[in-house]
């Protein structure tokens, strides 16, 4: 992971040609606010006491609070949570939203636990990190392998331990527990925002569009059911176990169908309940990045796309919905063969920004709609994506670098708002 964090970190010495900002502002951005490592004993359902270990980091606070989810994976590490929390002040700013970035985290393989083990790790990790959250301070959210229940858990948990109801502590929540509406689709809803706006500048705006959704999970399932509405021809989709590939294109509501109720990927056309196979290819992961599309969307894991398989990928427009899916040396690649690329700071940036929705719900008091929601989602994402095609066109430059020079920009303003050396040394 210190790789990962090496190359979140890298394109910042590039973003900085094209960012007016003080050295104050980098050496803000060197260092995480803080990080805090727990250990979490639960009393497991046959009695005995096992002890794990979970993270919080508070990367960058300048802008507002710390905002960021909590994942539950066997391989979770502080210098993970450390890139994803950095990660996080970056995606916030981009959008410009008020918060800083912060993550969470617990080694653990949380299929192995009971439901009952499951609510008891949690109630546990928030007694640990209790007094470095707040609603003012650092507000979590689900991430891998966490949903609304351990978030309601989490917030129930915070508001015993502050002996009042807090709800505005957490997002991501139950709607009956203060969660918003709208929150569920989020990330995919964001990045076809995103879509929509860019790819008419990129992509032929005549004729048939062709796309392939890399992780057919929640986000990428629901990023393929836009698509798929919004008229283009999605030929392939993929999950954990392989893809389905058919020229012709899927029909993607009943592949969608299907997935759902027995959580099996088939290429498949439905009438009504009744649900017959169609003429289709099993592929690999790797084979459905290689496709001749115009739209490519990985929605799955990280470094899906390395230097030594960029040369396969045939897309005229990458949109990262998963975290990090290309390597910093393949994104460079892509650039250089004109391929777009829309960021995964900008693309997946639609939860964290429906999190910010659900923390003002939360602290108005009120519960806006679902429409309402979705429009002021739509207007965020459209406008942050025009301003950044508009930024990089002009210097010619990656959005992705676009992406970080804007949010530096934007970080550098709220820490030179308080003084900088320059500002200092003037003064004596």
């Amino acid at each position: 992971m210190a790789d990962l964090f090496e190359g979140a970190t890298g394109i910042i010495d590039e973003a900085l040609a094209h960012a007016d900002v003080s050295a104050d502002t980098v050496e803000r951005l060197k260092h995480p606010r803080s990080a805090l490592s727990v250990s979490i004993p639960v009393r497991m359902d046959d009695g005995s006491l096992r002890t794990f270990q979970g993270y919080r980091v508070r990367y960058n606070d300048v802008r507002g609070p710390a905002k960021g989810g909590i994942r539950y994976h066997q391989d979770v590490t502080l210098d993970e949570v450390q890139t994803l929390a950095f990660w996080m002040t970056i995606k916030c700013a981009v959008v410009d939203l008020p918060y800083g970035g912060g993550k969470g985290g617990v080694t653990v393989d949380p299929k192995a636990l009971s439901m009952s083990e499951l609510e008891r790790l949690s109630r546990g990790f928030i007694d640990g990190i209790a007094d470095a959250i707040g609603p003012d301070v650092d507000v979590p959210a689900p991430d891998v392998y966490t949903n609304a229940m351990i978030m309601g858990w989490m917030m129930d948990q915070y508001s015993i331990i502050k002996r009042h109801r807090v709800p505005d502590v957490i997002t991501g929540k139950p709607i009956a527990l203060g969660g918003s509406l709208g929150r569920d689709t989020a990330t995919a809803d964001g990045g076809f925002f995103v879509t929509e706006t860019l790819a008419p500048k990129v992509l032929d705006t005549g004729g048939r569009r062709t796309a392939a959704v890399q992780g057919f999970g929640n986000a990428g399932m629901v990023m393929a059911e836009l698509l798929h509405a919004a008229g283009y021809t999605v030929v392939a989709v993929s999950d954990s176990q392989g893809g389905v590939h058919t020229e012709e294109g899927l029909h993607i509501p009943s592949v969608a169908k299907v997935k759902r109720e027995s959580r099996a990927l088939k290429g498949v056309y439905c009438e009504g309940s009744v649900c017959e196979a169609v003429d289709h290819d099993v592929i690999s992961n790797d084979e459905l990045l290689a496709l001749d599309v115009d739209l490519l969307v990985p929605a799955a894991l990280e470094n899906a796309i390395t230097i030594d398989t960029v040369d396969d990928v045939k897309a005229r427009m990458i949109v990262e919905l998963a975290n990090g899916p290309i390597t910093p040396e393949a994104d460079a690649a892509l650039f250089e063969r004109g391929v777009v690329v829309v960021p995964d700071v900008l693309a997946n940036a639609g939860g964290v920004t429906v999190s910010y929705f659900e923390w003002v719900q939360n602290r108005q008091g009120f519960a806006w709609t679902a429409e309402e929601v979705r429009t002021r989602l739509e207007s965020r994402m459209t406008t942050e994506a025009r301003r950044l095609w508009d930024f990089a066109t002009e210097r010619d430059i990656s959005l992705r670098v676009a992406a970080y020079a804007q949010a530096l920009s934007r970080i550098g303003e709220a820490v030179d708002a308080t003084g900088h050396a320059e500002t200092f040394q003037s003064a004596g």
